[in-house]
């Protein structure tokens, strides 16, 4: 802890007392250089002031610097998030585009004749009923008890996450985007005020808390941002401390939604960070080994360290242990 920051909670403390705000705390401190000490007279006549001044000047460029540094990170937070939304909007109306393009097949007037008369000898053509036999259905009572528990969550949204009366999130592996729509009219940013920590998020746009609650996991405070869209929608972007889990709902009194009914879009392996990869290459290496009658990574580390103490103790007799 540096010499600044040392006393931080007293003075903290010193301020969370006084309810008139900094302008009773000044007069608390000021009061007590004069009453205890003899700051006003120990160094001559105008001594006192000049020293104010220049800590003032000091300290005020400090604040200047570190107030100016949070708004050009802002800003450029705010700019990247309309960025991903401006790109998430585009592959929308592309994809939009390309799905009503592909319902559209042009035809010449040949092939229209065909079509109609193949359609006529349908409808005059006898057709015999064919006999389909019922499949039998096996039940499974564990998976009875599954669809039963999840009767009483939803659907999720086509982002994985769900559409909720004051917001819709939704999400990936290894992130989760929050809108909050607050207008119109529009608003600014000073007016929203958006706090969270590892595990808590709370938002208020002026006098009204729209979330004030626990996340269901935590988040990475350093890669989670949150941007005032045309001031109108509140975005919010959380990176997700665990990687390989789907959240049932953003924050405990939301609704659950049915995460076996989540549908994640295909990502290349490249395109995840080296931890998550190496994860997710070792969950697809285990699950080709079960298919495969073959022993998973941890069995087959187990069976070489088994291996290697055989090897290392030739004079026992291992003949009659039975291996799980």
């Amino acid at each position: 802890m540096s010499d600044e920051e040392r006393f931080d909670s007293m003075l903290f403390t010193l301020a969370q007392q006084h309810t008139g705000g900094i302008l009773d705390v000044l007069d608390t401190i000021f009061s007590f250089l004069a009453r205890k000490t003899d700051f006003y007279v120990g160094a001559g006549k105008g001594e006192a002031q000049k020293i104010l001044l220049e800590k003032f000047k000091k300290y005020e460029k400090v604040g200047l610097e570190k107030h100016e540094k949070e708004v050009a990170e802002r800003e450029e937070a705010d700019r990247i998030r309309k960025e991903k939304l401006r790109k998430k909007r585009e592959e929308e109306e592309k994809a939009a585009a390309s799905q009503q393009a592909s319902k559209i097949v042009e035809v010449d007037d040949v092939e229209a004749q065909r079509i109609i008369e193949a359609e006529n000898a349908k409808k005059t053509e006898k057709v015999e009923p064919a006999v389909v036999e019922k499949p039998e259905v096996k039940s499974d009572k564990k998976e009875d008890e599954e669809e039963e528990e999840d009767k009483t969550k939803i659907k999720p949204n086509s982002g994985n996450g769900a559409d909720l009366d004051n917001y819709k999130w939704t999400q990936t592996l290894q992130e989760i985007e929050l809108s909050i729509p607050v207008g119109p009219p529009r608003l600014k940013a000073k007016e929203c005020r958006i706090d969270f920590n590892k595990k808590h998020l709370k938002v208020q746009v002026k006098d009204r808390v729209i979330i004030d609650d626990d996340l269901q996991h935590e988040i990475k405070l350093e890669e989670s941002t949150w941007a005032l869209d045309d001031g109108k929608t509140i975005l919010i972007h959380f990176e997700k401390i665990n990687k390989m889990e789907w959240w049932s709902k953003l924050v405990n009194s939301d609704p659950e939604i049915n995460t076996k009914k989540v549908n994640p879009e295909n990502s290349k392996l490249s395109d995840l960070d080296g931890e998550t990869r190496s994860m997710v290459e070792k969950m697809m290496y285990d699950q080709r080994q079960k298919e495969l009658g073959l022993p998973t990574s941890e069995e087959q580390k187990k069976q070489d360290i088994l291996k290697n103490f055989m090897q290392a103790h030739p004079e026992m007799d291992f003949t009659k242990c039975k291996f799980n």
